[in-house]
């Protein structure tokens, strides 16, 4: 069989990496149907999978993929699905469904251009704030947006981690320049990939859903009597869908484990964020252009900080404040119309103006030079 870690330094696209990073999380399901551009993770899982004993499927559309997802969940196995803008929206029902039913899963959207079929092989950033409110009612996602091929490696077994750790969906939200760009990645040896485990029942275990702690999830054919029903319900899985009580404590133990654990959740790269003359805040490949802006900025006397966003939700309030404080002004560049601008700008609270720089359709970047206008504009 062939090795399940393919430990060494390679040269890969991005969503290689993101199927490796499955793999190396131990991953062993996955279900899909193609979707540009995130169909070579489903061609490399379907080469892959098979070598580590595993299985992938492919569904008739991407709601029987995540309800596929869901299913292999509860028989034990740890499981993921890829899709972009147009499948991850017929997604959405189920991934409330899995919320509510405290499924551990991976959902990766590879962000296109949109709405609707928009500019299928362009890259945009449009579904930020839909991987966050995209199902209805009360619930909070887990958001990662990997930067580079690295991350899409070790993003996606951070991912399966935080699924498993807090019992939930977790969306890994990249974008076309990040999964289909080639780059070096490392990929550690086995022994140095943290991989974390479901928390299993003990016999005589009757309560399997909303505990303080996150609760045990036991697998079909385990011989534990649980329901898991998308309707509101008790820790047992028992219905109770007049009872305004049990669905408050059930609303709220599905959004305090994550609220109350936002701190171990949140993730960034900070330079320059306790003290800049501009500051910057970026996620995605958007983020890529940053880097140079703050060399060119240097070179002219204009120190520029930034905060890039690891985790986008739940989202890192304190160090994008931080970052404002002693800011003249903060710039916030998306490949959409200003998905993520609003929501710094609640975080800033008035500490800084707050400026968005904006940009979609065509597969165009934000350029370096752009971005430096911009904070020259801010200094003058």
């Amino acid at each position: 069989m062939t090795k399940k870690v393919l430990s060494r330094t390679h040269f890969w696209q991005g969503n290689e990496a993101c199927a490796e990073g499955a793999i190396a999380a131990g991953c062993r399901f996955y279900a899909g149907y193609p979707i540009t551009p995130a169909s070579e993770i489903f061609e490399h899982m379907a080469l892959r999978l098979p070598q580590v004993g595993g299985l992938e499927v492919q569904m008739e559309d991407e709601m029987a993929s995540l309800g596929a997802v869901i299913g292999a969940s509860w028989t034990g196995a740890k499981a993921m699905t890829a899709t972009s803008g147009p499948g991850f929206s017929l997604m959405q029902e189920l991934i409330g469904h899995a919320f509510m039913i405290e499924t551990p899963c991976v959902i990766v959207d590879v962000q296109r251009a949109g709405p609707s079929t928009g500019q299928a092989t362009k890259c945009g950033q449009g579904d930020v704030m839909q991987t966050r409110w995209g199902t209805h009612g009360d619930y909070v996602s887990i958001v990662l947006a990997p930067n580079s091929v690295q991350e899409l490696f070790d993003l996606t077994v951070r991912a399966f981690n935080l699924a498993e750790a807090f019992r939930t969906p977790v969306i890994l939200l990249s974008d076309e320049i990040i999964s289909h760009m080639h780059e070096s990645l490392i990929v550690p040896p086995p022994e140095q990939i943290e991989v974390v485990d479901r928390k299993k029942p003990k016999p005589g275990d009757t309560k399997f859903f909303l505990l303080p702690d996150v609760a045990p999830m036991p697998s079909v054919g385990e011989g534990f009597n649980v329901a898991a029903t998308g309707s509101t319900h008790d820790e047992t899985g028992r219905r109770f869908t007049a009872d305004q009580a049990v669905h408050e404590r059930l609303i709220r133990t599905l959004v305090g484990k994550i609220m109350n654990n936002a701190d171990k959740i949140v993730d960034y790269e900070a330079v320059n964020a306790e003290s800049c003359d501009v500051g910057i805040v970026s996620y995605g490949c958007t983020s890529r252009a940053v880097y140079e802006t703050v060399e060119m900025a240097e070179e002219k006397g204009i120190k520029v900080g930034f905060v890039r966003l690891k985790t986008i939700w739940p989202f890192p309030e304190k160090i994008v404040h931080d970052l404002a404080q002693n800011a003249k002004a903060v710039i916030v560049p998306e490949l959409n119309m200003r998905e993520l601008f609003y929501e710094v700008e609640r975080a800033v609270h008035g500490t800084a103006p707050v400026f968005s720089l904006n940009k979609v359709g065509g597969g165009e970047m934000i350029t370096p030079e752009e971005l430096l206008v911009e904070v020259e504009r801010k200094v003058k």
